[in-house]
């Protein structure tokens, strides 16, 4: 992620973005964020905090009211859907349930006119790499959540895209195999390289595969870190409450120095780490998980 000072152009940057559906309503209020290339980023937060909009602006799919989005140093605020070049995996596969597993992967190169023997070479290449090969002439009807899962990855991943899309795509899975698919996703992405943005609502989730998370609320981006940085260093009350479990105790700020605070907490002065960047005098919450609790040998 890079500062304004940074002039350095980010692989894709959505900048000042606004979606209203109607006037009373705002979805994205202003919204700017950056992904640098081959970074898995997760768009995470409660239901209707704009997460889903983000990425359907980054699709096509909805044409923004204000703001910019560029790809590469590449305006794309205006390109249709068909000439972006995303692959799209959703929570529902949007598999075609009459076409064979090579037939659903291949349809994209199809469209695109690619010729057939190379057709043939990339499907088979791609089925591999998502562990289905073998399995080109089955129905989809034949296939379980988790491989009809893969059969969309692979479609998405078959028309070599620029940038790769979820959204929401292992909601429709147990929790056993949601905990599979989200590993060999990973492993996906990070073997093919690509830039990816990840719509979520699941915590670990996000957690445990992403380079990045964007926490968002109500249309806005609340804290950009890595997974360390979001559990360990929330910017927000908002962030610690959302993520993991948090206990909040009142507490002031007695002085300031550098990243550290001296706090009073119920009459006790302790030193913390001051990631709210609270000043002397004000009033802040102390954060503290329950990992973080050791008990006294001797009671108050």
């Amino acid at each position: 992620w890079r500062n304004k000072e940074n002039m350095t152009m980010a692989f894709m940057s959505l900048n000042g973005i606004d979606v209203s559906y109607d006037k009373k309503k705002q979805i994205l209020k202003g919204l700017n964020l950056e992904v640098e290339e081959g970074e898995l980023v997760s768009l995470l937060g409660p239901s209707g905090c704009g997460k889903s909009t983000t990425l359907r602006v980054v699709a096509g799919f909805i044409d923004p009211q204000g703001g910019t989005f560029t790809l590469d140093g590449e305006d794309m605020t205006k390109v249709p859907v068909h000439k972006r070049q995303f692959g799209l995996v959703f929570q529902s596969y949007a598999l075609l349930p009459h076409y064979n597993v090579f037939d659903n992967v291949a349809y994209g190169l199809k469209i695109r006119k690619v010729p057939k023997e190379e057709i043939r070479e990339r499907v088979l290449n791609i089925l591999k790499l998502v562990e289905m090969d073998g399995m080109e002439s089955r129905m989809t009807n034949q296939l379980s959540g988790g491989q009809q899962q893969r059969v969309a990855l692979a479609r998405a991943l078959v028309i070599e895209p620029s940038v790769l899309l979820f959204d929401e795509p292992l909601s429709n899975l147990d929790a056993k195999l949601r905990v599979t698919m989200r590993t060999e996703i990973r492993k996906i992405q990070q073997k093919v390289g690509i830039t990816a943005i990840y719509v979520t609502h699941d915590q670990s989730e996000a957690m445990s595969i992403s380079d990045k998370i964007i926490i968002m609320s109500k249309g806005k981006v609340e804290q950009i870190g890595t997974p360390r940085e979001i559990y360990y260093h929330p910017k927000s009350r908002f962030v610690a409450d959302f993520i993991g479990e948090a206990n909040f105790l009142k507490a002031k700020v007695k002085s300031v120095n550098g990243e550290k605070a001296v706090i009073d907490v119920i009459g006790e002065e302790i030193e913390v780490n001051n990631y709210g960047e609270k000043a002397a005098g004000e009033e802040a919450s102390l954060v503290l998980r329950p990992e973080a609790v050791v008990l006294s040998e001797k009671g108050l």
